[in-house]
């Protein structure tokens, strides 16, 4: 008779490897805000806590320019990117850069936040517009044309797309509207804009007051308001630019289930609730925006070519530091 010892071993023998947990280390490289990065590590691990995660954190531009460098050189320590958007992403994808993950959980998500080859996954949606300094501004502006003024283009402040991906997703998208084109930025740099660095140094100047207005992505002006700095945020009526903040595998992880646990978890109902919870606009159906928010339907997404912004890259950033500094 097989005795209960022998016959449980040879199950767990069996069983064992179809029930292993994810373990290890995965290094991520993201371009989200350090502390809620730490909070995004914390739930992760309560679910993943074996999975040791290590992360570096900087602006989607500079990250970009690390991951090439380190790519040239032979190989990166990153297995993970979270960063701001998908054109980054697609440059990857086409450089071979990224590893496909065809059984990602993607119910609920929409297809064209999605790469066709499962390389890429959009997991939130952040929109930028303007954010005024409240004790400064008696009538909120309406439209990115109200930055035109000499008065008011002389205290706004933008992000560059020489650091943050974001700028580069939003500058972009609106010198490809004919409305806008260069001929609004050369407009703005003409009557005294300036460009600081990311999307953090333009919420500081305005909610310190040294600016009365800045362009900037939603949730950081939504999250001082919330915290009650004297400000408040404008999504512009004639339309704003998105992002999706993809997450990828890095082709050549040396953790592929570490990573792709880390791929699952952010595109679960658990992160598009801590999403929430820190002012982004979910991207999974049945999951309400953040309080204060409209409606993603009320929302005009400005158009974007991401073929014709990859190609028009560099030069859209010369342009930019001869209008602005760099």
């Amino acid at each position: 008779m097989t005795s209960l010892r022998t016959m449980t071993l040879a199950l767990m023998a069996l069983a064992g490897p179809a029930f292993a947990q994810p373990s290890g280390e995965i290094t991520v490289y993201t371009s989200q805000p350090q502390e809620q990065m730490a909070k995004v590590v914390e739930a992760f691990n309560k679910d993943y806590p074996d999975v040791k995660v290590e992360v570096f954190r900087t602006g989607t531009t500079e990250l970009m320019t690390k991951l090439q460098a380190e790519f040239a050189a032979g190989t990166s320590p990153a297995d993970v990117l979270l960063i701001a958007d998908a054109v980054a992403m697609t440059q990857l994808k086409n450089d071979g850069r990224l590893m496909a993950y065809d059984d990602a959980p993607v119910a609920g998500i929409p297809a064209d936040l999605i790469d066709p080859d499962h390389t890429f996954f959009g997991t939130k949606l952040i929109t930028t517009g303007i954010v005024y300094n409240t004790d400064l501004v008696k009538e909120a502006p309406k439209g990115w044309d109200d930055l035109r003024a000499p008065d008011v283009a002389a205290q706004t402040i933008m992000p560059s797309p020489l650091y943050s991906g974001a700028a580069v997703i939003h500058v972009g998208t609106m010198t490809q509207q004919p409305e806008f084109g260069w001929a609004y930025y050369e407009d703005l740099a003409k009557n005294g804009a300036v460009a600081g660095q990311g999307n953090g140094t333009v919420i500081e100047a305005v909610a310190r007051g040294e600016k009365a207005y800045g362009i900037i992505i939603e949730y950081m002006a939504m999250n001082a308001k919330a915290k009650g700095s004297p400000v408040d945020f404008v999504w512009p009526e004639a339309g704003v630019s998105a992002i999706t903040q993809p997450v990828a595998i890095v082709a050549g992880t040396d953790n592929p289930e570490g990573a792709k646990a880390f791929v699952d978890w952010q595109l679960s109902k658990a992160a598009q609730a801590q999403s929430v919870a820190q002012g982004y606009f979910p991207v999974i159906e049945g999951v309400a925006a953040p309080a204060g928010y409209p409606t993603l339907e009320s929302l005009h997404i400005l158009p974007l070519d991401a073929t014709k912004l990859m190609a028009e890259d560099q030069a859209n950033k010369e342009h930019f530091a001869d209008l602005f500094g760099g």
